[in-house]
């Protein structure tokens, strides 16, 4: 389990520092990263199902009418979080992003109460409240919806919905979504070569390393949480997930000078108290005693 902590952080703690890498790409467009990271994703985690023997399972997926309805919603959904976080990182919206992050669990509750009808504990309640609250306290202040805050957040829960139902492991299952997305973003990469738009090859050698890195980097974190989820609960993996946007939040405003002003922090403070209210209430649960029935006590 120690072993498993360690994992968790080390997958969180990468998915923190990603604006730091993404933000090395501040010039190009980023449809053209996305179709980079997707392709270059997708070459990595094949050859190494290759290598290990383990791509049976991905076959047999894809031949499934269903499992390739799921995961080709799951590659629609996956891609466009992936399109928006790129985009907000080098756009300047960092402290934005992570808002994004911090919401996801709280949007995760609400689409188990609408799809799978699950019931809510009032301190759940009271939780989506604060931070529906935040989230309006921002609007009303800026007279703007943070559209992208809310796009991240309701994409990246709606792929986690979508995988629930998913028969693959998250390493089997990112190669069949990779895969479904893979021909439209090599046919755009070609398109911006035989354009001479494409920044491959063209911009410079760190460039392109960094193009190809970004395929690496995507499974890295993938296969410590992977390794991490099986060893360790559920609810330590939840507070775990805090880690991540809580890097990107410290690294938007003291590495790159976002703003944090006065309403962001009453605002981001309402969504903070309505984490810590359900993380609070998921531990209480999680720690109860179970209640035998008298038949089996008897």
């Amino acid at each position: 389990m120690r072993r498993g902590v360690w994992q968790g952080l080390a997958a969180y703690t990468i998915w923190g520092t990603f604006p730091i890498y993404w933000k090395l790409f501040h010039g190009i467009p980023a449809l053209e990263v996305l179709a980079h990271r997707v392709t270059w994703s997708f070459v990595a985690v094949t050859a190494m199902l290759v290598v290990t023997g383990r791509l049976r399972p991905l076959i047999a997926a894809a031949r499934s009418p269903r499992q390739a309805a799921v995961y080709g919603l799951a590659a629609v959904l996956i891609g466009i979080n992936w399109f928006l976080y790129v985009w907000g990182v080098n756009a300047g919206f960092v402290v934005e992003t992570s808002l994004g992050y911090f919401i996801t669990p709280l949007i995760n509750v609400l689409l188990g109460v609408v799809v799978f009808r699950e019931r809510l504990s009032a301190a759940q309640w009271m939780a989506v409240a604060l931070a529906g609250g935040g989230v309006m306290y921002l609007t009303v202040m800026y007279g703007a919806v943070p559209w992208l805050a809310l796009g991240l957040a309701v994409t990246f829960g709606s792929y986690g919905l979508t995988k629930k139902k998913a028969t693959l492991g998250a390493f089997n299952g990112l190669a069949l979504e990779t895969a479904m997305l893979v021909g439209p973003a090599a046919a755009y990469l070609a398109f911006l070569t035989l354009a001479g738009r494409s920044s491959f090859v063209r911009v410079g050698v760190l460039t392109d390393v960094l193009l190809v890195g970004g395929g690496l980097i995507t499974i890295a974190p993938l296969l410590l949480f992977a390794s991490a989820v099986r060893a360790v609960p559920l609810s330590i993996i939840g507070l775990l997930q805090y880690i991540s946007p809580t890097i990107q939040l410290i690294i938007g405003v003291l590495l790159f000078r976002e703003p944090f002003t006065r309403v962001q922090l009453i605002g981001f403070a309402c969504v903070w108290a309505a984490l810590a209210l359900f993380a609070f209430d998921s531990l209480r649960a999680s720690r109860a005693p179970m209640v035998t029935p008298r038949a089996e006590r008897a």
